[in-house]
C-alpha cells in the first residue's frame, strides 16, 4: 500500500485523484472562539528574513492559488489572512526549504510550532477543522509505519520460501485495510460538518475502499454548508458521472469495429453472463491475466457465457492487435476496437483509467460485478450462471 498522506488534492470534471506521499504534517489542534483567519508560527531552522508563503488548493486549476506572504523575524510569522466563506486545504511553504505545512483555513486563530529539518512534525493549534484532520493524519501515520513493516516482512517471506508465513502475513493486511475502512467509516459519522468528510469520502474513492454506490449514500449526510466547498462540488459531480457503471446499473450499450472490418453491438451479443473485457496487445498485465479468462470461458461457455473484449491498441497498430488475439487463443469470442489508445470512445464511456478492466453482466446487461480476475472471475460466473 502507497503512504496515503495528503501532498496534493485534485479533483475534475473527468478524473479524480487524491496524491498522499510521506507524511506531510502532524497536526494536533483545540478550537479557540474568535473571528477571522489569523496565523502565527515559531520556526526553527530558517533565518530571519527568509518569506513564508500562504497558498490554497485551487481545484478548478489543480494547483496552488498564492493567499499571502510573510517574513520571518526572531523566528516567528504572522498572517491576518481575509476571512473565509468556506474552510479550505492550504500550504505553508518556507523560503529555500523543500516541503511544506498542509493545513485547513477556517476563521480562526491558528498558530505552528514547526522546525525546518521536520515539517512532517510540524504542531499546530486552533479550530476544529484542523483537530479533525490530526486524528485522520495520525491514524494514517500509523497504518503506513505497520503496512510498510509488513510489506517488507511479505518480501522477506517470499524470497525464503515461506508460504506459511506469507500467507499468514497477507491476512493481518487485508484485516489491517479493514481496519482502515472502519475508522474512516467512524471518523466520518463524527464530522459530517467538516472538510476533513469530503476528504475522507474522496480518499475512499481514490483507494477503493468503499463503492461509488456506498460513498454517494455517506455524501448525503454532509452538511449543506461543507457540499458548498469546491472539493465536495468535484466529488458529487464524479459520482453523478459513474452512476452509469456501478454494479446495479445497465451497463452503456456501445458498438465498435471488429477485426473484420464490421461493427459489433454489445446488445447483440449478451449471454446469459457477460464479462466486458477492456485490454490491449501492449499491457503486461492483461496478457497475464488472459489464460484464466481463456479458461473461464471454455469452461463456462456451453452454459451462456458470452466475452466482448474491447482493445485499447495504438492508432495503427491493428496487426499488433490481431496477433496478440491469435497467441492468446482468444479469437473463440467478440473484440472490438477503436485503435484510439486511451481516447477510445468504449473505455471513455466505461471510465476506463488503467487495465486490464472487466464488467460482469447478467443477461439483461445490468452490470453484476466488477474488476475480477483469476479464480475470483471464474468463481463468480460459475455462481451467477448456475
Amino acid at each position: 500500500m502507497s503512504s496515503l498522506f495528503l501532498c496534493k488534492t485534485y479533483i475534475n470534471m473527468k478524473k479524480i485523484s487524491i496524491f498522499f506521499a510521506a507524511i506531510t504534517l502532524l497536526l494536533a489542534g483545540c478550537q479557540e472562539e474568535g473571528e477571522g483567519f489569523f496565523l502565527s508560527g515559531n520556526i526553527t531552522g530558517v533565518e530571519d528574513g527568509k518569506k513564508v508563503y500562504v497558498s490554497e488548493y485551487n481545484s478548478e486549476t489543480n494547483s496552488t492559488s498564492p493567499l499571502d506572504t510573510a517574513v520571518i523575524k526572531d523566528g516567528k510569522f504572522k498572517l491576518d489572512m481575509a476571512e473565509k466563506d468556506l474552510p479550505q486545504l492550504t500550504y505553508l511553504k518556507f523560503e529555500g526549504v523543500n516541503g511544506n505545512v498542509i493545513f485547513i483555513s477556517e476563521n480562526q486563530k491558528i498558530n505552528f510550532d514547526i522546525h525546518k529539518d521536520s515539517l512532517r512534525n510540524a504542531r499546530i493549534s486552533g479550530g476544529k477543522e484542523n483537530k479533525a484532520l490530526s486524528e485522520y493524519l495520525d491514524h494514517l501515520n500509523e497504518l503506513t509505519r505497520k503496512m510498510g513493516n509488513m510489506q517488507q516482512e511479505m518480501r522477506q517471506a517470499m524470497n525464503s520460501g515461506d508460504t506459511a508465513k506469507f500467507a499468514s502475513l497477507r491476512k493481518t493486511q487485508l484485516e489491517f485495510r479493514d481496519n482502515d475502512a472502519n475508522f474512516k467509516k467512524e471518523l466520518f459519522n463524527r464530522n459530517k460538518d467538516s472538510y476533513l468528510a469530503v476528504m475522507l469520502l474522496t480518499d475512499m474513492v481514490k483507494m477503493k475502499t468503499l463503492s461509488n454506490a456506498e460513498v454517494r449514500e455517506m455524501y448525503s449526510e454532509v452538511s449543506d454548508r461543507i457540499k458548498e466547498t469546491p472539493m465536495a462540488k468535484n466529488l458529487e459531480e464524479f459520482l453523478e458521472q459513474n452512476k452509469a457503471i456501478e454494479v446495479g446499473s445497465k451497463a452503456p450499450e456501445f458498438s465498435g469495429p471488429t477485426p473484420d472490418g464490421e461493427s459489433l453491438a454489445l446488445n447483440d451479443n449478451l449471454g446469459k453472463v457477460t464479462i466486458v473485457d477492456f485490454w490491449a496487445a501492449w499491457c503486461k498485465p492483461c496478457r497475464v491475466e488472459n489464460p484464466n479468462l481463456v479458461r473461464t470461458y471454455n469452461k463456462y461457455k456451453d452454459q451462456g457465457l458470452s466475452i466482448v473484449s474491447v482493445s485499447l491498441d495504438r492508432p495503427g497498430q491493428k496487426d499488433r492487435w490481431i496477433q496478440a488475439i491469435e497467441d492468446d487463443n482468444l479469437e473463440q469470442w467478440s473484440h472490438v476496437s477503436n485503435l484510439q489508445y486511451w481516447n477510445d470512445p468504449i473505455a471513455k464511456k466505461y471510465k476506463i483509467n488503467a487495465i486490464p478492466a472487466t464488467f460482469i453482466l447478467d443477461e439483461n446487461g445490468i452490470i453484476v460485478a466488477k474488476n475480477l480476475r483469476g479464480d475470483a472471475l471464474e468463481n463468480k460466473i460459475g455462481e451467477l450462471i448456475q
